[in-house]
């Protein structure tokens, strides 16, 4: 079976020729097969007979203007010059603005790939732009616009669908990630990604790492089914990674997604969706109501919360709805009861819960512990969310600034204090923490928060962030696949994830 590398054309931009050598080198040992070579990144004269000797696969060569994305500062003639002398050495293949392609004539065996960029939006007459590039003699045809709405992802992907042409088209921006996946799945040659994110050579782009480490780009075709987690902000969500390298390891034809939708526009996107289809929705901040409020298939633990973090393509274009944050909470904690000070095990029904937070996670964990008999305190810091929550479940709620005179056997952090980069800061001072008392982070990174490592030198049993998180993706696995994941395998591929050497260890 092939790595699909070939389906990756590898950005390399950098503003010495030495660094461009070393990228060169180390992009072809990683796997790369196909190298677009940005010439505008370098700071002094471009010196081309000295990178050629590097060239070890075929070679797309670029030479940006900034209105395009690029930094070449000199004039349109000397990058005219530059880009004939490419051609004339015999590179794979020359990307040619479709303004001044007609000015650069075909020569040899050289491939034209006819370009347009638009750093601001995707154009309404991006059909007409696209025509009017066929008309122009090229190989290869590549529309790169900013992708505002999923709307726009969608007429992206549809001029893909229905192309005469070899094409590559793709949203630029965080909203237009996941087109630069699915155009592979709608035909496209190839794709684009960085081989060095700090580089900034587009926006939104990915890097090879995660080409090669996370995407099943050597397998993707057009009956790969399309699953993804909805959000705003979604960038830093792990489940991309962790379900598609559980669809790698068992083998099953999907690819997952991170769909960034902004607040207010949850309906209208899944609908844009459609067409795609998206089958499935692991569902986060802060589309969880708007989920459950948008299927008629309720799961009685959607029913109970008011809150969706799951959702399954039915029949009809309907949705199913799940929220398995609910189940995972509970199941995350059962093994660990508190404990009184000489021992002994207090019974969960006679367990005096503290929840920190009023978020859609909080809000799933509340209506789990209700459902177990725990009497549930709920802070936040906005009180009024607090207390609506806590009447919700004839619990209790506080000020946040008296959370620590709480007592309780069990607190809960739903809140995102002691996240990745604030790892120094925790939601509970540390005197509070006693031998006995069950300590649960929903924060997963780091797994080891200021607030685990405390409990635990404290002497408190500690549940972290990880046990949760892996419990409801698999839930959520189960519902998207009909497969069951192995909870041990998806623990370990989390730590590996979350360790300083990422992937890289084994991968």
């Amino acid at each position: 079976m092939s790595d699909g590398l070939e389906r990756v054309c590898v950005i390399i931009g950098r503003s010495r020729h030495k660094m461009v050598v070393a990228e060169l080198q180390e992009a072809v040992r990683q796997g790369a097969k196909l190298i677009e070579l940005r010439l505008d990144f370098l700071a002094k004269a471009i010196d081309f007979q000295r990178l050629l000797p590097y060239r070890k696969c075929p070679w797309v060569v670029t030479l940006r203007r900034p209105r395009d994305g690029g930094r070449w500062p000199g004039t349109e003639d000397e990058r005219l010059m530059i880009l004939r002398q490419a051609i004339v050495s015999g590179v794979d293949y020359v990307d040619l603005e479709e303004d001044i392609a007609a000015s650069v004539p075909r020569f040899g065996k050289v491939q034209r790939i006819i370009s347009y960029h638009n750093l601001i939006e995707t154009p309404a007459d991006l059909d007409e732009i696209y025509r009017r590039m066929l008309e122009i003699d090229g190989d290869i045809y590549k529309l790169a616009v900013t992708s505002q709405t999923p709307a726009d992802n969608v007429r992206i992907l549809e001029l893909l669908r229905n192309a005469p042409k070899p094409t590559i088209a793709h949203g630029m921006g965080e909203i237009g990630f996941p087109t630069r996946l699915l155009s592979l799945k709608y035909g496209s040659p190839f794709t684009y990604a960085a081989f060095n994110r700090e580089r900034g050579v587009a926006p939104g782009i990915p890097t090879f790492d995660e080409m090669r480490m996370i995407y099943p780009i050597g397998t993707l075709n057009p009956d790969t089914k399309i699953f993804g987690v909805a959000g705003d902000p979604v960038g830093h969500s792990l489940s991309p990674i962790l379900h598609n390298l559980m669809y790698r390891e068992m083998e099953i034809d999907a690819l997952y997604l991170p769909f960034r939708i902004m607040r207010g526009h949850f309906q209208q996107s899944v609908a844009a969706y459609d067409s795609i289809p998206v089958s499935g929705y692991s569902v986060t901040i802060p589309h969880k109501e708007a989920a459950a409020s948008m299927t008629r298939n309720l799961d009685r633990r959607v029913i109970d919360t008011g809150a969706a973090n799951t959702l399954l393509r039915k029949a009809k274009g309907d949705f199913g709805s799940w929220n398995t944050d609910f189940d995972a909470a509970i199941d995350s904690i059962r093994p660990t009861p508190p404990k009184n000070e000489d021992g002994t095990t207090i019974p969960w029904n006679e367990v005096q819960g503290l929840v920190l937070g009023a978020g859609g996670a909080a809000r799933a964990i509340v209506h789990a512990l209700k459902r177990e008999g725990i009497a549930v305190t709920v802070s936040n810091r906005t009180p009024e969310r607090a207390a609506k929550l806590a009447a919700e479940v004839e619990g209790r709620s506080v000020d946040w600034a008296a959370r620590n005179s709480v007592r309780c056997q069990l607190i809960i952090n739903c809140t995102p204090i002691g996240m990745h980069p604030n790892v120094d800061e925790s939601p509970i001072h540390n005197s509070v923490l006693k031998p006995g008392l069950v300590v649960f982070d929903t924060v997963y990174a780091p797994e080891n928060t200021l607030l685990i490592k405390e409990a635990k030198q404290r002497g408190c049993e500690v549940v972290t962030g990880i046990e949760m998180f892996v419990r409801q993706a698999a839930q959520q696995f189960r519902i998207f696949t009909g497969q069951d994941a192995s909870l041990e395998a998806m623990r370990k591929l989390m730590r590996k994830i979350l360790s300083p050497l990422g992937l890289q260890s084994e991968l």
